[in-house]
């Protein structure tokens, strides 16, 4: 029988213990370990190499800075990343899980039948073997799995008006500011161009790097240049516009802070 170890990313300790107890079930999985946030979660992957990740992407304590961008930074350091299963409580983040690549997505409380479903999909997926070929023609191969996942075209927003088609690189958007029924869309050239949508729609439908900082804006991670927590304002590239993050959306301003940190990053 073909064991599976797996380990537990979550910063709730009753709900790593029910995973842990539906997992028991199941002589296929080998229990590893859990943790409850990112850095140490990262740390853990690395050394012990585990066949299976149930991760949490909607923590109760978003200091915790668990998330979908988890799998990114796997990435960055694997060849080959385990397979990830999400656990969470809410189905919103589904589809923006399913561009991620993830092996699974359950929904909290885990429940033996869908273990049982997960390890079935696990079973049947076949071990693709490398073909052998003669010493002096082995070609080189770039296993899929060692790119991080990326979408295969960039994704073009069109802002439709009366017949009017108006395409946008979504790369080039700074931010959406809210108008009352309308949006406004800076782009980094300076442009601006309204749609006749709310800032919620656009919000709806857009995943990382845009992101909710206040009832009125959304922006673009990769333009930010600076966050000053104190006044409660981020600066964004080439610009001096200065938008205002609120209190209600804080967690996601920690989350770009917390992202910045996770890259190529030096802090003097």
């Amino acid at each position: 029988m073909k064991k599976y170890s797996y380990i537990i990313i979550d910063d709730d300790a009753a709900s790593i213990l029910k995973t842990k107890t539906a997992a028991a079930s199941f002589p296929e999985l080998s229990f590893m370990a859990s943790v409850s946030n990112f850095e140490d979660a990262l740390d853990l992957v690395l050394e012990q190499k585990p066949s299976l990740i149930f991760l949490e992407i909607n923590p109760k304590n978003k200091e915790s800075n668990l998330s979908l961008h988890f799998i990114s930074e796997l990435h960055r350091f694997l060849t080959e990343i385990p397979k990830i299963v999400v656990t969470t409580s809410k189905k919103d983040f589904a589809f923006e899980a399913i561009k991620y690549g993830v092996f699974d997505y359950i929904l909290k409380p885990l429940s033996s039948t869908d273990l049982l479903k997960m390890i079935l999909r696990l079973k049947s997926k076949p071990e693709i073997k490398p073909a052998v070929y003669p010493e002096e023609t082995i070609p080189v191969i770039v296993k899929e799995s060692a790119m991080p996942f990326r979408a295969e075209k960039p994704l073009i927003i069109c802002i439709k008006s009366y017949g009017d088609y108006r395409y946008i690189n979504a790369s080039d958007i700074c931010y959406f500011q809210a108008d009352n029924n309308s949006t406004d869309i800076y782009l980094n050239s300076g442009e601006m161009i309204t749609a006749f949508k709310t800032l919620k729609h656009f919000e709806s439908l857009l995943s990382y790097p845009f992101i909710r900082i206040h009832n009125s804006y959304v922006i673009n991670r990769n333009y930010i240049s600076r966050i000053h927590s104190g006044n409660s304002i981020c600066y964004i590239k080439n610009s001096s516009k200065k938008i205002p993050f609120s209190k209600t959306y804080k967690a996601n301003v920690d989350q770009v802070i917390a992202d910045f940190a996770a890259g190529n990053y030096l802090e003097v």
